[in-house]
């Protein structure tokens, strides 16, 4: 069995340097969860890390179909990604709505554009039967107020950023109304969604694991750690894979993540996206 992984962090946003929608602790999560990987039995010579300018949109592609390729049943792949994310508009060519994207932001974001979830969908289309994918975003999923954590009992997390990306006015407007283009039908109380506390959701025929920081209608943040900045949902999942060498089942590490999450008073709520099947094997198996 192999294993592939690409890690990518961005703190750095174009214009290099100074300037940009910079981010501070995204390099510390990526080495953090490299080592991890490492610690978890993936050999560092199939670990393929893009930090700031580096990580531009081309080469996040290029990654990612060197990741997808030349892989066979039982293959374990990993994609983690920390830095910012948004939510775009999806338009159909005859510009009606067709549901919201979210997205990643590659360092170059502003030129070459963000990646969409189709994007990523394309890609892993691509996937041999067989081949375990987990993939993880430490980044925003939404466009939602900043929420902020409480410092009960931990004093030293301090300067609190959210990895989010304001939308363009159009994707902005189009989320706003989006219920009222998409649903033209009657609710009542009766039939109106409702938001769930924990997302441990079950997708069927979904061929990879997706580790999503916090839920749609939330910001992921990053704060210090004893004077190091870092990704709350990162620094938790690495803790976790250390202690236990990565030999945990996807469904238990979900309800650790969300504990710990809890615990230090984080406003977020991780999302965990899958197989039923695959959420009861060992990761990374």
């Amino acid at each position: 069995m192999t294993k592939k992984a690409i890690i990518i962090g961005i703190n750095d946003y174009a214009p290099i340097g100074p300037g940009g929608p910079d981010l501070n602790g995204c390099i510390h999560d990526a080495r953090d969860m490299a080592n991890t990987l490492v610690i978890c039995g993936f050999e560092p010579k199939n670990i393929r890390i893009l930090t700031n300018q580096n990580a531009t949109k081309s080469n996040i592609i290029n990654y990612l179909k060197w990741l997808v390729s030349t892989n066979k049943k039982g293959d374990s792949l990993v994609f983690y990604y920390s830095g910012h994310g948004t939510r775009v508009a999806n338009m159909s060519d005859d510009l009606e709505l067709d549901g919201l994207d979210e997205a990643i932001c590659p360092h170059d974001y502003k030129t070459a554009g963000v990646l969409k979830d189709d994007d990523f969908k394309a890609i892993f289309d691509t996937l041999q039967t067989g081949v375990n994918l987990d993939v993880f975003f430490d980044c925003c999923h939404s466009g939602s107020g900043t929420r902020r954590i409480k410092f009960d009992e931990f004093n030293n997390l301090t300067n609190e950023t959210p990895r989010y990306i304001e939308p363009m006015l159009e994707d902005e407007f189009y989320f706003n109304f989006s219920r009222e283009l998409t649903d033209t039908t009657t609710k009542d109380s009766k039939t109106e969604k409702t938001t769930k506390t924990k997302s441990l959701v079950k997708v069927k025929g979904m061929n990879h694991v997706l580790w999503a920081a916090c839920k749609e209608n939330q910001v992921a943040m990053e704060g210090d750690f004893s004077g190091l900045t870092r990704g709350y949902f990162t620094y938790n999942l690495c803790k976790i894979l250390r202690a236990t060498n990565g030999e945990i089942k996807r469904n238990l590490l979900d309800v650790q993540l969300a504990n710990a999450l809890t615990a230090m008073g984080a406003a977020q709520i991780n999302q965990t996206e899958s197989r039923a099947t695959e959420l009861k094997q060992l990761i990374f198996k």
